[in-house]
């Protein structure tokens, strides 16, 4: 329902990163009335990744206002390859994309945004990637004057949020005595969990990494997890996130040692934890991690009210398989200009190119743990190559 029947309309656009940051109070304000943002759509999240990640003069960031209140907005910058193209701030170390609408407001701020959107794809295809099904993308989809297409994207995997006992007895008799076993091997080991204040997020974070990059020594462990740059980015993001209560940075404590760590998001409807790292001596000892984590995640997630999602957030791994999660497709959006459809359809065409290479990286690489980054290192003529063969 329209709340806010006076004030006018306005639509602008955001280019410059001075701007952006001034709008964080007026941002996260809106980020907690919109009713399907998820934390890759928060302040904190999307400023600090373009600090590390964007390019100068990239910026586009739509905004729409009633009066002085901001009802919506669609945080995009420009990219030139492989075609100009609108896409979403936070790229691929993101794993949902969506635009913020006042929930209070909806219809207004769909129709602003759809049309200052329009304005600023005069010349470009605008990409949406990984929004998931209930996301306010879709609203602005249907909105769309010009031309339009979707297909799936990537699968997530989710749990209704509720305590681990909850989560086990939805599992059949052996599977939930299996994960009790587990349980009790952690408990009777003496791990300890503690949450991170602000002030120790940055070398938790540090720690986090050390032992991600520990316990995927000699498997495949995606390169940017390694950078300094995507370092710097956990740091400024979770610690604002920490504050507002967005994030928790766990540390876990076997006889007085970090042996993992890992980091988490939350917004009103989804938890999902992001990253982790773990001592590889853990499975010496006979700690199943996974169990480990997710207990405290549902514990979070569970404590909150009207979080209904305990999200694995993206990849359909074995081990997350047997916690009996729903699977969940994401969606990929296209929207054009009616004059420029030519060029969303030959998008859609290097899209399957892509769809086809990484199809044979898998076939080829079957031992590979992480082919979604041994794909991302391929350069765009490769993928071609790829995707004939």
């Amino acid at each position: 329902m329209n709340t806010h029947p006076h004030g006018r309309l306005t639509v602008t656009l955001c280019r410059d990163l001075p701007d952006f940051a001034d709008l964080a109070p007026e941002w996260e304000a809106l980020h907690r009335r919109c009713p399907t943002a998820t934390p890759f759509q928060s302040h904190a999240w999307l400023h600090s990744w373009w600090l590390s990640y964007g390019t100068p003069g990239r910026l586009r960031v739509v905004l729409a206002r009633r009066g002085r209140r901001l009802i919506g907005a669609a945080p995009l910058m420009l990219v030139h390859r492989p075609m100009p193209l609108l896409v979403p701030m936070g790229g691929a170390i993101s794993d949902f994309s969506d635009i913020l609408v006042d929930g209070e407001d909806t219809r207004a701020a769909v129709t602003a945004l759809e049309r200052g959107l329009h304005r600023a794809a005069a010349h470009t295809v605008v990409d949406l990637r990984e929004v998931r099904p209930d996301a306010s993308a879709h609203l602005l989809f249907e909105a769309w004057s010009g031309a339009r297409s979707s297909r799936a994207d990537s699968t997530c995997m989710e749990l209704p949020a509720e305590p681990i006992d909850a989560l086990i007895g939805r599992m059949t008799g052996s599977r939930a005595q299996r994960a009790r076993a587990k349980l009790r091997r952690i408990d009777a080991l003496g791990i300890e969990c503690r949450s991170v204040p602000v002030h120790r997020v940055a070398g938790a974070i540090g720690t986090m990494l050390r032992l991600h990059e520990l316990q995927w020594l000699g498997k495949g462990v995606t390169p940017e997890h390694l950078r300094p740059r995507f370092c710097a980015h956990l740091v400024r993001s979770a610690r604002r996130m920490v504050r507002d209560g967005e994030a928790s940075v766990r540390e876990f404590l076997l006889d007085g040692e970090v042996v993992a760590a890992d980091l988490s998001f939350r917004s009103a409807q989804l938890t999902g934890g992001y990253l982790y790292g773990a001592d590889p001596r853990l499975r010496e000892r006979k700690v199943d991690v996974s169990s480990m984590l997710l207990r405290e995640l549902a514990r979070e997630s569970g404590a909150g009210q009207g979080r209904g999602v305990l999200s694995l957030l993206r990849g359909s791994e074995r081990y997350k398989n047997h916690w009996g999660p729903v699977p969940v497709v994401n969606q990929r959006l296209l929207l054009a200009r009616s004059s420029l459809e030519p060029l969303l359809r030959l998008r859609e065409t290097q899209m399957t190119v892509r769809d086809r290479a990484a199809e044979s990286v898998k076939s080829r690489f079957p031992g590979a743990r992480d082919w979604r980054g041994l794909l991302s290192q391929l350069p765009e003529a490769g993928l071609a190559a790829l995707g004939r063969g």
